[in-house]
């Protein structure tokens, strides 16, 4: 039995099987929703349903929290339809990914094992990408490997910050040998994480690791902004010296509206007087009750990023305003 789908903003109507994940649908009528991993996990295809419901063949996918769930949110990817559905997501107005070769301008260690890997694209006159989007580079065994864009568009120059990966093809391998002129092959721009101005709330941002990239990469482009709301940066690591911009986050200030950084270590050493624990934990200590007036960009590992929408949601904040961004090479890509 076929259900029919509508998408309510462009009034794509398409019809797909009971056991047919809907994207699968959607790209057999040429219907272009967003996508990229097709496993569940970056979750790209993010749809409100506004009408129906859907299930999914097991659990739930990795990138879906049970409170977004229970808020109407579904991912089309692993998705399927139990009856007609009408679903919601705002069509995507960028431009497509390109696949260029970029030449390395600057291979710099930030600290002990994360590098800042500076390229220069080809200029390109309709060259953009969304403050909070990723890249692949590829290799040439034909895999590829991906990373946030970490300064905010610029011209043709985009700065990366790469953790290195233990036995990572690339991480250990390629990315050590690299010098200022050599040629990498590059897709982007890429992924759905980015700012929702539209929301007009309180930014909250929680990051583990590298997952502060995508988040420079934003409040850079809100620097000087008249209508900067309020940004709250979370930043998590382990010890002091994982904080690998903490004196460049700290003069960030200057540039926007209201902005407090906040750093949260797990494993800090005596000698630090700050932050303990997990960054969710601080931000709940820390807003107690203005969490529901806030929207929540997080980005790292899905591990913090599934238990903060869990604790969040339990505090009052609303899941309708979570945004995020896995980063999920460190578990399941040993090649990294």
């Amino acid at each position: 039995m076929a259900h029919r789908i509508t998408w309510l903003e462009t009034g794509h109507c398409f019809d797909a099987g009971a056991d047919e994940a809907v994207l699968s649908a959607a790209r057999r009528h040429d219907v272009p929703f967003a996508y990229d991993c097709r496993n569940g996990a970056c979750g790209t295809c993010r749809v409100r349903v506004v009408q129906g419901q859907v299930r999914y063949d097991d659990e739930l996918p990795m990138g879906l929290s049970e409170e977004e769930a229970a808020a109407g949110q579904a991912l089309l990817c692993q998705a399927r339809a139990c009856g007609d559905l009408v679903v919601s997501v705002e069509p995507d107005l960028g431009p497509p990914p390109q696949r260029l070769l970029a030449r390395v301008d600057r291979v710099e260690a930030l600290c002990g094992d994360v590098t800042r890997l500076c390229l220069e694209l080809p200029v390109e006159p309709d060259f953009r990408f969304h403050p909070g989007q990723y890249m692949n580079v590829h290799l040439p065994d034909g895999s590829h490997r991906s990373f946030s864009m970490a300064s905010c568009p610029d011209g043709a120059r985009v700065d990366f910050h790469i953790r290195r990966i233990p036995g990572g093809r690339f991480t250990e391998g390629e990315l050590t040998q690299l010098q200022p002129g050599d040629a990498l092959e590059v897709e982007l721009p890429l992924g759905s994480f980015r700012l929702h101005p539209q929301d007009y709330r309180p930014i909250v941002m929680l990051a583990t690791g590298t997952g502060l990239a995508p988040l420079k990469s934003m409040l850079e482009s809100l620097r000087g902004d008249e209508d900067c709301p309020p940004v709250h940066l979370y930043w998590g690591a382990r010890t002091e010296a994982d904080l690998y911009l903490d004196a460049e986050i700290r003069a960030w200030g200057e540039g926007l509206y209201d902005f407090r950084y906040v750093p949260v270590l797990s494993r800090a050493g005596e000698a630090w007087s700050g932050r303990r624990g997990h960054v969710q934990q601080a931000v709940i200590e820390d807003l107690g009750n203005e969490l529901g007036e806030c929207a929540f960009y997080l980005c790292g590992s899905p591990a913090m990023i599934a238990s903060a929408k869990a604790e969040l949601a339990a505090q009052g904040a609303d899941p309708a305003f979570f945004y995020s961004d896995s980063f999920l090479f460190q578990s399941e890509l040993v090649a990294g």
